[in-house]
C-alpha cells in the first residue's frame, strides 16, 4: 500500500539526493509540487508531489537547466512521465540481468 504523505527526509531517500537539494526543488517549482505542513511546520508531500520531484530529478540529469526543468513540466509532464517510467523499467530489467549474471558465475566457480 502506498504512503499517503512522505517527509522530505524520504523523497531524499527515494530520490537518492540531499534533504537541501529536495526543500531547493521544492521551493523552484511551487507550481508543480505542493506540500502540505504538519503542525510543527514541516514539508509533507504526496505521492504525486514524489512523482513531480522523480520527473525534476531525471530531468536535471539529462543536463537540464532549471528554467528546461520547469518548461518540460510545464508543457510535456505526461511525456516526461512517460520517459520517467521507460526509465525506470530499464534500470529494474538491469538490475535482473546483473542478478542472473552473478548466479550464473556463481554457477561456473561451483563446478
Amino acid at each position: 500500500m502506498k504512503k499517503v504523505l512522505y517527509t522530505i527526509g524520504e523523497v531524499a531517500g527515494i530520490l537518492g539526493e540531499s534533504v537541501p537539494l529536495v526543500r531547493f526543488w521544492s521551493n523552484t517549482f511551487p507550481k508543480f509540487i505542493h506540500p502540505v505542513r504538519n503542525a510543527k511546520g514541516n514539508r509533507l508531500f504526496s505521492a504525486e508531489d514524489v512523482e513531480t520531484f522523480r520527473q525534476i530529478h531525471y530531468l536535471v540529469g539529462t543536463g537540464l537547466k532549471l528554467e528546461g526543468v520547469a518548461r518540460r513540466l510545464r508543457d510535456e509532464k505526461s511525456a516526461v512521465a512517460a520517459e520517467v517510467k521507460v526509465v525506470d523499467s530499464l534500470k529494474a530489467i538491469r538490475e535482473q540481468l546483473l542478478d542472473v549474471r552473478a548466479s550464473l558465475s556463481k554457477g561456473k566457480s561451483g563446478i
